[in-house]
């Protein structure tokens, strides 16, 4: 029974070592990570599509803005690329293009930024959408003359 003692005052200590070198905690997965913006206060989301915070980031300093926000849920393709056509103009962003090819993509612009909303099936029937809305300024257009080549 000596033995069962010393074995298990041994075991607590490692225990209290370890969980105190750590803090606290055991798991390597236990670090807290920064958590993502799930929405952009002037780029609508669709009722029915729940955040992906873990596939998403976002940053904005001093203005400027950048993130890929994911979402996913029950929903049809077709009636997210209305709603997109319908409430983007409300906050002031404009529609350059759509291309479709199995997931659609819609391409928004403003001032100073682009929108990129890309819409995909999802689950083993597709019977739901995964939706990126990816959001960073303009590039900066640079007025280069273009010249021809030399013959």
């Amino acid at each position: 029974m000596k033995s069962f003692t010393k074995l298990a005052f041994l075991f607590t200590i490692c225990y209290l070592l370890t969980t105190t070198l750590t803090g606290c905690s055991t798991t390597p997965n236990s670090r807290i990570e920064p958590q993502a913006i799930i929405k952009f206060t002037d780029v609508p989301i669709p009722t029915g599509l729940k955040p992906l915070p873990q596939a998403s980031y976002s940053f904005e300093s001093s203005g400027v803005r950048v993130g890929v926000l994911k979402y996913q849920g029950k929903a049809n393709i077709d009636q997210i690329i209305n709603f997109y056509k319908e409430q983007m103009p409300m906050y002031n962003w404009n529609l350059v293009n759509i291309i479709e090819y199995n997931q659609r993509l819609m391409n928004f612009e403003r001032e100073n930024e682009t929108c990129i909303i890309t819409m995909q099936p999802a689950g083993f029937w597709n019977e739901d959408a995964l939706v990126t809305i990816s959001l960073g300024p303009k590039s900066q257009n640079s007025t280069k003359k273009v010249t021809s080549p030399i013959k």
